[in-house]
């Protein structure tokens, strides 16, 4: 009995201890842990690899076919180019003497990808660059693209695309769309391939589509999460990667890797407004510290009535009208608003229960802007 007696104290006192003892504190989480369990983007949205650009390329062309639609003989740089054309062909003909109405002469643009290898076609844009009428119905001759160092990098041919028309009969005319801008569908046939070096002294770069310090940090915590201590923020606007020995040669997997990791990118608190539409966009993270706010509108109303003045009996007078106006003024009595330092959903229910325009709620967010309760950036387009 002694015995089952001291047992049981033992455990009573273990309890007790187990009690009064603290539960060991959680690990704290990280800010990209914090961050993974909200709303996340993938990286390849946020941002790109320093190196794989667009690249523009520019050339300077022909479009023949057109049905009396083209430059006049007064544009003088078509008639040097369909001579120098000519000449290339063989024939030899003094340029005064050649008509262009059937010629135009055009700029080739086009925005190339990166990777783009040699065989692709590219699509192409079309733009008249002398007093044209219209490209309808034209073909571009071979034309070759060059980039900014004046190397050839595609060559442009085919028939002009057009979004809109025009014609001309009998004195009237009738446009639609813009004639003289057209498009070539697979219209460029790229000849050399733009050198695309992603990888410089074994680090890959990623740059931020919008710098911000935070979302450089959460980003390289998502990778250094993944690919440990191979990931360092530069700066506001760049990660550098240092390209772990497994994937030396296989680069291509290690951005793949990276591009799907998630994060949530931070930004500034930022109100746009469009003062030319009316419209307001408000970041989600807006605040706005407490405030009151009154808010009123002054209508004034001019009535006009007709009064006919009759004259009296047997008199020589005649009946005549009169304007009478009336002017009347509404104020209403403007009541104060009390706004919460709170989130922008706070701040849209405030704003919905004043029943205030969009032209008023551009102006009260001016004032709280100037007030300095709005904890934002204005942006006034």
């Amino acid at each position: 009995m002694k015995q089952l007696m001291i047992a049981g104290l033992l455990m009573l006192s273990l309890a007790a201890l187990a009690a009064n003892d603290p539960k060991p504190a959680a690990a704290p989480e990280t800010v990209w842990q914090k961050s993974a369990s909200a709303a996340s983007v993938r990286i390849k949205d946020i941002a790109r690899v320093y190196g794989a650009r667009d690249n523009q390329l520019m050339g300077y062309g022909l479009v023949v076919g057109l049905n009396g639609t083209g430059d006049s003989n007064g544009t003088l740089f078509t008639s040097q180019a369909l001579a120098n054309m000519l000449q290339r062909q063989g024939i030899t003909l003094p340029q005064g003497k050649m008509k262009v109405k059937n010629v135009a002469a055009v700029m080739v643009t086009v925005d190339i990808n990166p990777f783009v290898k040699s065989g692709d076609r590219i699509d192409i844009n079309v733009s008249s660059l002398g007093d044209a009428t219209s490209l309808q119905g034209g073909v571009l001759l071979q034309t070759p693209l060059t980039g900014a160092d004046n190397k050839v990098y595609a060559v442009a041919q085919g028939s002009v695309s057009l979004g809109g028309y025009s014609a001309e009969g009998a004195g009237a005319s009738k446009t639609s769309g813009h004639p003289t801008v057209g498009r070539i569908p697979n219209g460029a046939l790229v000849e050399n391939e733009i050198p695309m070096p992603i990888i410089e002294n074994g680090i890959l770069t990623l740059t931020l589509n919008y710098p911000d310090f935070t979302t450089a940090t959460r980003m390289t915590e998502a990778i250094n999460a993944r690919l440990t201590g191979a990931a360092r923020a530069r700066d506001a606007g760049t990660v550098d990667i240092t390209v772990p020995d497994a994937y030396r040669q296989r680069v291509v997997e290690l951005v793949a890797l990276v591009d799907e990791l998630t994060l949530v990118p931070d930004s500034r608190a930022r109100v746009v407004i469009n003062e030319r539409t009316g419209t307001v966009v408000v970041g989600g993270n807006v605040t706005v510290s407490p405030v009151a706010l009154a808010q009123g509108n002054l209508t004034v109303s001019i009535d006009t009535a007709l009064l006919a003045s009759q004259p009296s009996p047997l008199s020589s007078g005649t009946t005549v009208s009169e304007k009478v106006n009336t002017i009347d003024a509404n104020e209403p009595q403007a009541s104060f608003t009390m706004l919460r330092g709170n989130t922008v959903d706070e701040l849209v229910r405030t704003l919905n229960a004043m029943k205030v325009s969009p032209r008023d709620v551009i102006a009260i967010l001016q004032s709280l802007k100037q007030a300095g309760a709005l904890q934002a950036e204005l942006q006034i387009l």
